[in-house]
């Protein structure tokens, strides 16, 4: 068997296939980036969905893609703890953004990003990936993500910006103190996550304006950091993997088109393409 992974920071999205190709099962666990969690979480989580506890000592490959994983040291800590889970298997760890150029890839050269809880770019000509800027994380990186998203709207609310409306929604929905909110962003593993989750508030109410001169400058903001400095900007298209490229897929559009910016494919979930690239040029099934 053959499991295929897009590990995210806030969950991973698995597929085991039979040897032939044949999809097995589907599941999904936490997210395991190693900037974030203990490596020695990864093992208890496997362990702790049954369908891959009974299967892990029949997978033979597995090809695991995860955010944080962009680093040597950070790649051995994730695939140490793979070998530990999976005894009989041969490991391949790379970061998520190699699973983002193989699952946007449509035949032609093209600046790939990501677009989730955190965000990333890359530039993939179909056979090397090149990544010109580097990944910084929640805390001064990751535009346009969901975790700036939720920064931008608690910023907002506590610092009294939001229009009344708005303010009162999120009072009557999250019922948020100041001290509750700083407690989980300060003295929490998962504070990208936990900033992530008030994305749902902003998605639900997308098409208020307020919301959506917040999306479009956060999308702005993204492209002129994470797009913009390729040579390639401009010349070839620009493929989106993620699930805030796909639910504000108008709004990003529309702020690449300000910047003489392309949009091409933008795809909510990779894990299906993904395994599609690897059937075809990995694994050599198809």
């Amino acid at each position: 068997m053959i499991a295929i992974v897009d590990g995210g920071s806030t969950k991973c999205d698995w597929v085991i296939l039979e040897n032939t190709g044949e999809p097995n099962l589907k599941t999904t666990t936490l997210g395991f980036n190693p900037n974030i969690i203990n490596p020695e979480f990864i093992l208890q989580e496997i362990d702790k969905n049954q369908e891959l506890f009974f299967l892990k000592n029949h997978i033979e490959k597995v090809f695991f893609y995860g955010s944080g994983c962009g680093t040597p040291d950070n790649k051995k800590k994730v695939a140490d703890e793979f070998t530990k889970a999976f005894t009989n298997a041969e490991i391949t760890v790379k970061e998520d953004m190699t699973a983002a150029a193989y699952a946007a890839y449509n035949g032609t050269p093209a600046i790939i990003c990501i677009l989730g809880t955190g965000s990333n770019s890359c530039y993939f000509d179909g056979e090397k990936i090149r990544t010109d800027l580097p990944s910084l994380g929640f805390l001064i990186g990751d535009e346009g993500s969901g975790s700036a998203l939720g920064k931008h709207l608690l910023r907002r609310f506590f610092m009294k910006k939001l229009p009344k409306d708005l303010e009162n929604d999120f009072i009557s929905t999250y019922h948020l103190t100041i001290e509750e909110a700083i407690r989980r962003m300060y003295h929490n593993p998962r504070a990208n996550a936990y900033l992530g989750e008030f994305n749902k508030f902003v998605a639900e109410r997308k098409k208020h304006p307020y919301f959506q001169n917040m999306v479009f400058d956060e999308m702005k903001n993204f492209l002129d950091y994470q797009v913009l400095p390729y040579p390639e900007a401009g010349k070839v298209e620009i493929n989106f993997i993620g699930y805030i490229a796909f639910i504000y897929e108008d709004i990003l559009r529309a702020a690449a088109a300000e910047l003489n910016l392309t949009v091409g494919k933008v795809v909510q979930k990779p894990i299906e393409s993904l395994v599609d690239y690897h059937k075809k040029y990995i694994l050599e099934l198809n």
